[in-house]
């Protein structure tokens, strides 16, 4: 029987924070079964799916001040159970391009939750537009659509709230 941590985990960016963080979780006989990690302006950002026997992650958990110190970083660990996704679920990309400026997250995440569609993965980006320098901004989305969901209409709702927005957006199937 294996159980299943989420680790979150921050501390300042340097070179080798990867392979120290990931000997020791295997150094405890847990296996990383996903992650996400990414630079934020000076601070790296790990969030880890491990798993392993409950004996070992006991063990690591009792770890985890001597980890941070080790490391210098903060951890967040938290059990979890297997993904209990909808079966049902139709998984599509979501791809919004703008001129940088607040709200474009927080309208995108209104309009989903609204039509009660679940949000898996979101990465942002902020970038300057070649030739102008003007601030861009990115958003790549994967969402879950249940399978009832009239694809044609959220579609074109979708289309017609980022035009009132003036957000490049397309609505893809994976």
């Amino acid at each position: 029987m294996t159980t299943k941590l989420v680790i979150s985990a921050l501390g300042t960016d340097r070179p080798g924070i990867v392979d120290e963080l990931s000997n020791i979780i295997y150094q405890n006989s847990l296996n990383i079964e996903d992650s996400r990690m990414t630079v934020l302006g000076g601070e790296f950002a790990m969030l880890l799916l491990v798993s392993g026997e409950p004996g070992s992650i006991d063990a690591f958990q009792t770890q985890v001040n001597d980890i941070e110190q080790t490391l210098q970083m903060r951890l967040l660990i938290k059990s979890t159970t297997e993904t209990t996704s909808a079966d049902n679920a139709i998984p599509y990309a979501v791809e919004v391009a703008a001129l940088d400026h607040p709200g474009i997250v927080n309208n995108i995440s209104s309009f989903f939750s609204a039509q009660n569609i679940n949000i898996v993965n979101v990465q942002t980006e902020s970038y300057s537009a070649p030739h102008t320098g003007s601030p861009m901004f990115a958003l790549h989305m994967t969402i879950g659509i249940p399978a009832e969901t009239n694809i044609a209409n959220l579609r074109d709702t979708f289309t017609l709230m980022c035009d009132e927005l003036n957000l490049d957006a397309e609505l893809t199937s994976l």
